[in-house]
Order: structure tokens, then C-alpha cells, then sequence
């Protein structure tokens, strides 16, 4: 069973789920008095802009049997505080949480390998992300227009760094990197990927290198 748009009441103020294994495209997609979101086990998926334009949704539960949150999921969710994304999601698809405004805390399990084009794109509420050890990409505008973003903590797992990934980050002063100097200078960064960005210093495990020199 999958729940689908064509049956769901705009004025919707709560959900929970407790049956079914999918959220259909467009589930719940422009549900504006929607506040909270309660997702029951034995969802495997949740699918493409299911939850888009949910501006009053603050609280969202996903659990640990969700494997797939597809491309536009949250966009544009602009009262969406926090969210815990489940161990069992591999990978954060593009334009998760596109303008997801509101968003002051993020969670990224460690099974994640992949965040995806725009995925935190405006997430102007961030202060500090920390990625796990297993990603590898970063994808392009990833973080773009995190006005908020001071800090960033990047694995040496981490191979490449999409075009205009931290792109208008006024407020980037710290990277933790991970690994040493010359894994960082390694790795594949797209264009304008740190441009508009504070004066970052980038913390190696082996010393520091500049915004100049990064």
C-alpha cells in the first residue's frame, strides 16, 4: 500500500502512520497545516516530494526500516526544526531539504554514502554539520546558501566536493578535516565550491591550511 495525494485532506494538522510500506509521490505535498509527522515501522520508503510545502510541519519521527528518502522529500518544509534520519538511509537524495529554513539541527547516520545536489540548500538556521565516515561525495549546492554555517566537520573518506557545495556560507570560519594536508588537497572540488564563503581555516590532522591555500 502506498499513501497518495488524491486522498489526503489539505487541512491534515497530524499524522500517524502505522501501516503500509511506502509514502507515495506527492503524498502530502502542499499540506501547510500539517505540524507533525509520526512515520511507523515497517516503511521502507518515502517518496518523491511527499512531504513538499508541509510549511507548518515542525517534527518529523522516521524509523529505522526507512532505506529511501527520494529527491524533494522535504522542500521547502520552512517550519521543520529537526529531524533524525535513520542508520538504515544510505544516501540523502537532491532537494531533500531544499529552503528547509527552520532546520537547526541535522543528524546524518553513518550509513549515508552520498549527500546529494542542493540536499541542505538554504538551510540558512545550521550552525554546525558534522558528516560521517561514510561519505564519500558531496554533492553540488549541497549546502549552498547555509547563511547560518560556521562550522563543518568532513571526513577523509571524502573524495569529492561538488560545484557551489558551501557557495554564500557567509558566516564558514572552521573545517575539520579528517585526514592530513595532502588528502585534503586531493580531493576533487567543483567550481566556486567555497566561494562567498567566511575566511575558513581548514583543521588537518597535520596542520592548517587557508582559504588562500585550500
Amino acid at each position: 500500500y502506498s499513501y497518495n495525494n488524491d486522498y489526503v485532506p489539505k487541512s491534515l494538522k497530524e499524522v500517524i502512520i502505522t501501516g503500509g510500506t511506502s509514502i507515495g509521490n506527492d503524498a502530502f505535498y502542499g499540506c501547510s497545516g500539517l505540524t507533525s509527522v509520526m512515520i511507523g515501522d515497517g516503511v521502507t520508503s518515502i517518496g518523491y516530494r511527499a512531504f513538499s510545502y508541509c510549511s507548518g510541519l515542525t517534527s518529523v519521527t522516521i524509523p529505522d526500516s526507512v532505506t529511501s528518502i527520494r529527491d524533494y522529500a522535504f522542500y521547502n518544509c520552512s517550519g521543520l526544526t529537526s529531524v533524525t534520519i535513520p542508520d538504515s538511509v544510505t544516501s540523502i537524495g537532491d532537494y531533500t531539504f531544499y529552503d528547509c529554513s527552520g532546520l537547526r539541527s541535522i543528524k546524518i547516520p553513518d550509513g549515508v554514502t552520498s549527500i546529494g545536489d542542493n540536499a541542505f540548500y538554504k538551510c540558512s538556521g545550521l550552525t554546525s554539520v558534522t558528516i560521517p565516515d561514510s561519505v564519500t561525495s558531496i554533492g553540488r549546492s549541497a549546502f549552498s546558501g547555509c547563511s547560518g554555517l560556521t562550522s563543518v566537520t568532513i571526513p577523509d573518506s571524502v573524495t569529492s566536493i561538488g560545484d557551489w557545495a558551501f557557495y554564500y556560507c557567509g558566516d564558514l570560519t572552521d573545517i575539520t578535516f579528517q585526514g592530513t594536508m595532502a588528502q585534503w588537497q586531493a580531493i576533487e572540488k567543483g567550481s566556486y565550491w567555497d566561494d562567498l564563503t567566511g575566511e575558513y581555516a581548514v583543521i588537518c590532522t597535520d596542520g592548517t591550511i587557508s582559504k588562500a591555500n585550500a
